[in-house]
């Protein structure tokens, strides 16, 4: 008998997380742009009893996607999306930023969101990031909404010469994922499913473990240290929020993007972290 089945996109720590507390009893694809990441991560979660399938996964070719969402179809019904995948201002040009999170997203969402069963459900995770930048305009943030994918790379707001570096790309690539989860949440409700976007800050992973120990370092440990948390957070403590929104106790919420912080936000526009007061 077939399973319902999760399509997993990032084998990192975060989306693992997820996958624990949301995908017992499911068919897991498991998708990673670094196959080995992804059996890995399928050797893991199958040791501890789970049923995953590891696959290659560039979220920057919509063909890849479509191949990726295939593979979940043959095995049963698609009722769960964890999009956990994404590149960091650190390690990827602007363009690669913009290909991956921004572009990758939006298609994974939107192709998911023609498939997913009735009462399915979907998270994807965002960044603190995109809660950082100046308002944009209603326009501005329409397009982003809702803009076919393959027309969002063309956008005046998208274009090279219109960012200052992979930072800023970064964060438009998290506001425009906010965005996205709320115009296709819409259409993901006209199916009976629900779509809502996570946005952390400094969770501890490998990848973050690196950046306290880069060239940034210094930054990344000043922020953790001066939101109110006083602390980065965990892979366990995103799945808190996100076995909220794709349980029942959730059914209420579609279309948001909740922030995980530990304050850091807050205290960046109210607090110690306000940019005038690193000066």
């Amino acid at each position: 008998m077939k399973k319902d089945v999760m399509l997993w996109a990032g084998a990192g720590q975060i989306g693992m997380a997820i996958a624990r507390r949301v995908g017992y009893g499911k068919k897991i694809i498991a998708g990673d742009k670094n196959l080995e990441n992804a059996r890995a991560a399928a050797e893991i979660m199958n040791n501890a009893g789970f049923d995953v399938e590891p696959v290659e996964l560039d979220l920057s070719s919509r063909k890849s996607i479509l191949d990726f969402i295939a593979c979940g179809q043959e095995c049963g019904k698609i009722s769960t999306l964890v999009n956990a995948a994404g590149v960091s201002p650190s390690q990827a040009s602007v363009e690669t930023i913009l290909k991956v999170d921004l572009y990758g997203t939006a298609v994974l969402l939107e192709e998911a969101g023609k498939v997913i069963k009735r009462g399915g459900t979907g998270v994807t995770i965002s960044s603190q990031s995109g809660w950082r930048m100046p308002a944009l305009t209603a326009w501005e943030d329409e397009l982003l909404a809702s803009s076919p994918a393959e027309e969002l790379l063309n956008l005046d707001i998208l274009q090279p010469c219109n960012l200052r570096d992979t930072l800023h790309a970064y964060q438009m690539a998290k506001r425009c994922n906010e965005k996205r989860v709320m115009a296709e949440a819409v259409k993901w409700g006209e199916r009976g499913a629900r779509l809502n976007g996570i946005a952390p800050g400094i969770i501890v992973t490998p990848l973050a473990v690196d950046e306290f120990n880069g060239p940034r370092g210094d930054f990344y440990k000043n922020m953790f240290a001066n939101c109110p948390a006083g602390r980065p957070g965990t892979a366990d403590e995103v799945a808190n929020v996100a076995e909220l929104l794709m349980s029942d106790r959730g059914a209420f919420i579609t279309g948001t993007t909740i922030l995980i912080d530990g304050g850091a936000t807050a205290s960046y526009f109210y607090g110690p972290l306000k940019p005038e007061k690193q000066e």
